[in-house]
């Protein structure tokens, strides 16, 4: 449920801070006087889009803060741990908008895109407005929302449907593959037979590449290495080089080795240091012999080098790519050189899996049709306690046959459409062709109360619902609302008397000026309060004996409904 709602500098409102009820809030003031605004607030935080005609004249951004309590286990809060965002069940959503564009979104402190903040929303709160009665006129959103009825069993259908479709489309591509004439097959065989030969003649090896560089890198210094080598082999071993002075060292101290045991000790090293000067003279004259030129070895490594290169411009950028495109060209080159068995196989395939994805299709609508007929139903006997008493509901499908297999996406085959009766003796119509606004409003308060089970929805906003409905029918929404509101909260702008004495929580918006300024307020009603706003939407003043006792009167019933429920 939305808890707490607070808005700084949206259109005429300043500041206001709402605390809402778990029951039915209900909206009212006079025309004009910012009940929009609070909605449209609402509709903000929750990630409509932003416009710079939403802030406050005279002020550079707008803020607007909701608190929501769910369960722990509610599907919001799931979004928000798939998020890495904690949550016990209070949810915090902050959005701030200014007027140079920017657009600031943080739930529980952490800053999310608005995107996030619709994918957690939509499983918060469900706003029903003058808009969304064109949402149900189309066709489409009629096929989603009678999915949402039918719920996970649906969702498992398309899972597997989703897939099939996936391999038919492998299948058709590969088939495509096959087209052509002979002549444009042959051409394709040619170029794919050439590329493989090309690839697997080479042969690149794992690291090949690099040991290739290090060996031409030597080969291009080869003049400073054989330098480097000789000056160190005269160093080391020439004629007065170290070699010989270590020897000498050695044979002064071997002299008098014996006369302390610490001469005979440095004489034993200077013995080992020579033995492995010994060793590195040997090594460098080795490294000095095989240092020569060889202009064959250049080449080879320079063409080899060239190969590698080329493969790598035409076929990937390393060996793992150019291995992969090898494998693909390889499978075409199988495909197109046994076509005509191929083409069979895979034709085949595709029958059998068109028979897949028809079953599917079938099952899907078999599903479709039990869960919308009960569906149906239950509307109906909402729309007849709504003063709707010769309503008829029911869910046209349009007839397809396997024929019609290819035109399948990952909703099935199915295309329905809504029919409406609410008078006696008039046939069932598409519901845009017949429905007036005050039956619309009535018949989407019957169809969010069958879907409020389903959606696991915390909060129904309603604008306006009473639009077009006055007297016994606006008792009766009124009774509707607040028997829904026992279970899950409802905030709802209303006009109408009837409507706001069944509320739990009433807020009265005004508009007033102050100091040169137009502000609008938000006044959470007391039980005189709210005797005082039942009055005014009589009709009537505080003068008005009459009204006086016909708002008691109506608040009383109010109070004895609720208590029965």
């Amino acid at each position: 449920m939305l808890s707490r709602l607070t808005i700084k500098n949206v259109a005429l409102i300043e500041n206001a801070d709402i605390t809402f009820g778990n029951g039915l809030n209900v909206l009212s003031g006079e025309t004009g006087a910012g009940k929009s605004v609070i909605l449209d607030s609402i509709n903000f935080v929750l990630g409509a889009k932003a416009d710079r005609s939403m802030i406050r004249f005279g002020e550079t951004e707008c803020f607007v803060k909701a608190e929501f309590i769910v369960p722990e286990n509610a599907r919001a809060v799931q979004v928000l741990r798939e998020m890495d965002i904690d949550s016990d069940g209070e949810i915090v959503i902050s959005r701030k908008f200014a007027d140079t564009g920017k657009n600031a979104v943080k739930i529980n402190g952490n800053t999310v895109t608005t995107t996030m903040l619709r994918q957690v929303t939509d499983s918060l709160v469900d706003v029903h407005g003058q808009s969304e009665h064109f949402f149900l006129l189309k066709e489409s959103n009629q096929l989603k929302t009678l999915d949402n009825v039918v719920g996970a069993e649906l969702v498992e259908k398309k899972s597997a449907l989703t897939e099939l479709l996936k391999k038919k489309k492998d299948i058709l591509s590969q088939i495509a593959l096959l087209g052509g004439d002979e002549q444009e097959r042959t051409r394709r065989l040619d170029v794919l037979s050439f590329q493989i030969n090309e690839i697997t003649s080479v042969d690149i090896q794992e690291n090949e590449e690099e040991e290739l560089l290090t060996k031409r890198n030597k080969i291009n210094n080869l003049e400073k290495i054989i330098l480097s080598v000789r000056d160190a082999m005269s160093v080391v071993s020439g004629e007065l080089g170290v070699l010989d002075g270590l020897r000498t060292a050695k044979r002064s101290i071997s002299a008098i080795s014996n006369l302390d045991a610490s001469y005979e000790d440095i004489c034993d090293k200077l013995d080992g240091i020579a033995s492995d000067c010994e060793d590195v003279a040997d090594t460098l004259y080795d490294m000095s012999e095989e240092l020569y030129f060889d202009e064959n070895e250049a080449e080879e490594v320079e063409n080899r080098l060239d190969a590698i290169r080329s493969l790598k411009r035409k076929y990937g950028a390393n060996k793992k790519e150019i291995d992969a495109y090898l494998e693909k060209i390889q499978a075409e080159f199988d495909l197109l050189s046994d076509c005509e068995g191929q083409y069979a196989v895979l034709t085949a395939e595709k029958e059998k899996t068109d028979k897949k994805i028809y079953a599917v299709c079938r099952e899907m609508t078999a599903l479709r049709k039990t869960h919308g007929d009960a569906f149906c139903q239950r509307v109906t006997d909402e729309l007849k306690t709504l003063n709707i008493a010769s309503a008829q509901f029911s869910i046209q499908f349009t007839p397809y046959e396997n024929t019609d297999v290819d035109r399948a996406n990952s909703s099935g085959l199915d295309s329905i459409c809504f029919l409406f009766s609410a008078n006696a003796g008039e046939p069932l119509k598409p519901l845009g062709k017949i429905i007036s606004g005050g039956e619309m409003s009535r018949f989407m308060l019957a169809i969010k109360t069958q879907l409020s089970n389903v959606n696991e929805i915390s909060t129904y906003i309603f604008d306006e619902i009473d639009a077009g409905i006055s007297g016994k029918t606006a008792k009766v929404v009124g009774e509707k609302l607040a028997k829904i509101a026992k279970n899950t909260q409802i905030i709802a702008v209303s006009h109408l008397a009837q409507i706001a004495v069944m509320s739990d929580d009433e807020f009265l918006i005004e508009k007033r000026e102050e100091n040169g300024k137009t502000l609008t307020n938000v006044f959470a009603l007391t039980e005189t309060t709210k005797l005082q706003e039942i009055v005014r939407l009589l009709g009537g003043n505080d003068n008005d004996e009459y009204a006086n006792k016909h708002a008691q009167e109506l608040l009383s019933s109010a109070k004895n409904y609720k208590n029965t429920l």
